[in-house]
């Protein structure tokens, strides 16, 4: 089989040549073992970066030609970055995994043994985050959680460290949303899929690009493009606001007639004006993300612009 590896760059400047050296470790032992081709490539996709990290990666190409590259116009984001080397690449299956390498690429030959017995998507899960930081392993498994009760068909404690089969991705290329989120769009393709579990392993070099204003970002673009749950939430809130409304109206009638602590127009004014006024900025602030998306999604414009490739 022919493999393509996908790794996507933002600022990896100080990584990159040590991760390109541990791919093609890998990728040779893959090779002289006869589980993959020797036409097989490592393709890393430059997002935009403001660093050096399309100048080494051109340094690589010319010093391995199995090593090539994609510089994308401007930064795209992480997810229509990988779908540019997916959607550019040519192989019998391709493997997706960021550049800094935390995810185990040992697994990938488990991977490939798992292709080989028939299945065309293999999802690395991670089984251990101790490599995270406990505010990471926290956030990150709360978002997790938080997708799967908001009813998103994800895959628990998966990045975009898979394996996907050239057959999977020529039906990825029907999937024409801008808002793109893989962890939800794989798992909607279906065909035979499983999992391998690895540990995270630390940060070498460099630092995380994802703050927490990207992970809420990222997890309200999952939740926004594969679930109304939160629509329907509103409706569930508006039930609740009338039953809470009767309760407030007998406390109210309690207190004027069985106590002497009534303030004359309190209970009546402020509470309904505090309470309905924060449901209904709620409600607006829901429907308006889903009205953006939906804003985004009629101006379909390009998901990636491919500036320069090296083959």
């Amino acid at each position: 089989m022919k493999l393509a590896v996908v790794l996507p760059c933002y600022n990896e400047e100080e990584i990159l040549e040590e991760s390109a050296g541990k791919l093609r470790s890998v990728m040779q032992k893959l090779i002289l073992s006869g589980k993959i081709d020797a036409d097989s490539r490592i393709c890393f996709v430059d997002d935009g970066s403001s660093d050096g990290t399309w100048d080494i990666i051109e340094t690589l190409h010319r010093r391995y030609p199995e090593i090539c590259g994609i510089k994308l116009s401007r930064n795209f984001g992480h997810q229509n970055a990988l779908l540019a080397g997916l959607f550019s690449v040519d192989a019998d299956a391709v493997i997706t995994i960021d550049a800094d390498l935390q995810d185990d690429i040992s697994v990938i030959d488990t991977m490939i043994d798992k292709y080989r017995e028939g299945f065309k998507v293999v999802y690395g899960v991670k089984k251990s985050r101790r490599a995270d930081s406990r505010f990471k392993r926290v956030t990150a498994e709360a978002f997790y959680r938080f997708m799967i009760f908001m009813g998103v068909k994800i895959i628990y404690n998966h990045a975009d460290f898979r394996l996907i089969s050239k057959e999977v991705l020529e039906h990825l290329k029907d999937f024409n949303e801008v808002n793109l989120f893989l962890r939800g769009i794989i798992p909607l393709i279906g065909f035979p899929a499983t999992t391998v579990e690895y540990d995270l392993k630390e940060r070498e070099k460099g630092r995380s690009k994802f703050t927490l204003r990207k992970i809420i970002g990222f997890a309200l673009n999952g939740i926004t493009s594969f679930s109304v749950f939160p629509l329907r939430l509103i409706t569930y809130i508006g039930f609740l606001i009338f039953v809470a409304t009767l309760f407030m109206t007998g406390w109210a009638f309690w207190v004027k007639y069985c106590t002497d602590d009534a303030v004359p127009g309190w209970a009546s004014t402020v509470l309904p004006i505090y309470f309905i006024g924060g449901i209904e900025v709620l409600a607006l602030g829901i429907i308006g993300e889903y009205i953006g998306k939906i804003y985004m999604e009629t101006k379909s414009r390009p998901r990636f612009i491919i500036e320069k490739k090296v083959e």
